[in-house]
């Protein structure tokens, strides 16, 4: 079926045509209904990435509201953004605060939070559109194993990441951690363990990630606690180094006590404009982490314990939070996506 007719004359799509914008308005109306409808999808699919990635920026755009409202503050109070440039109170500041945290911290907590911060700046992983790819990677190994059995998963599982069904969904094939949940939880089911028995490993292991990334969190929020203090630390130096030039000129001393000063706003910027949101930003993208892979046990769970494909797929949607859970229509069009594959 195609769109809508003009009625007119042949010189007035004549006219038309010669200009841009009625050469547009022409494509529109004689193109296909179909093709208008794949349009929108598409379009539709393209806005609701882009308001992914807006998501995902959010930690920085905030860190950088904070430093420019600061900065824009101390400028329209007639300050010299040159008096705030203090590699030394940095240094001193930013150094002690590291230091502590490595003398605090084990190894393996040092390193989630290395990896935490990188996936955190990098916009992190668990949005919908993750959520659409587990869900129709899911369905369609469901239909695997409901065709050919459970054990016809062993050569996909045998080959990770490099899988051609992993390939199709690369936000779960490119994170490691979630390929090596889905693939354990599946091998997990493949191995004959009942609905209770899987439900009670899977809780375990998802149990023991949130465990790991409470510690890579506290540790970062006791860094975040202890700058307030490393700055007054840096102020106390910076008033020594006063105190022995206090015979010399007025303005010296008011530079140098300007100078010891800017550690304790430095301390505490870094603390409350920083560190601090950087953490509960880490804390809110493991939780959202963590919740996926609640989602993505309760679906091998419940295939695992009799359910259909479809079935397991709508129960767990119900389940997901409402920024990322697919609605009915949605979860429809993506397992009839899954069923015309060959």
């Amino acid at each position: 079926m195609h769109g809508c007719r003009f009625d007119g004359h042949a010189d007035n799509i004549a006219d038309m045509r010669s200009t841009r914008w009625g050469k547009l308005l022409l494509q529109a109306s004689t193109a296909p209904a179909c093709s208008i409808r794949r349009y929108e999808q598409r379009r539709g699919c393209a806005l609701e990435l882009d308001f992914e990635r807006v998501d995902s920026m959010l930690p920085i755009v905030g860190i950088i509201i904070v430093i420019v409202s600061v900065l824009t503050g101390f400028a329209m109070a007639g300050g010299h953004m040159h008096a705030l440039i203090r590699p030394s109170e940095i240094v001193t500041i930013g150094g002690a605060a590291l230091g502590a945290m490595i003398c605090s911290s084990p190894p393996k907590v040092l390193k989630d939070v290395m990896k935490g911060l990188i996936t955190l700046l990098k916009g992190g992983n668990v949005g919908k559109q993750t959520y659409s790819e587990a869900f129709k990677l899911l369905y369609e190994l469901f239909r695997v194993a409901r065709r050919d059995g459970m054990l016809a998963w062993e050569s996909i599982l045998s080959e990770g990441h490099s899988n051609a069904v992993f390939q199709k969904y690369p936000k779960i094939a490119h994170d490691h951690h979630l390929m090596e949940f889905v693939t354990g939880a599946l091998q997990g089911a493949m191995e004959g363990n009942d609905g209770p028995t899987l439900q009670t490993l899977l809780d375990s292991e998802i149990h023991v990630f949130e465990s790991e990334h409470h510690d890579a969190v506290a540790a970062l929020t006791r860094t975040a606690d202890g700058l307030p203090g490393f700055g007054i630390v840096a102020a106390v130096l910076g008033i020594v180094v006063t105190m022995g030039a206090i015979g010399g000129p007025v303005e010296e001393i008011g530079h140098k006590v300007g100078a010891a000063l800017v550690g304790t706003f430095l301390g505490i910027l870094m603390s409350y404009g920083l560190v601090g949101p950087l953490a509960g930003a880490m804390d809110g993208l493991g939780h959202a982490e963590a919740a996926l892979q609640k989602t993505i046990a309760a679906a091998i769970v419940g295939f695992a314990g009799g359910g259909s494909p479809r079935a397991v797929m709508d129960n767990v949607r119900r389940g997901c939070g409402s920024a990322v859970r697919p609605s009915s229509k949605e979860l429809d069009e993506m397992l009839k996506e899954v069923d015309a594959q060959k």
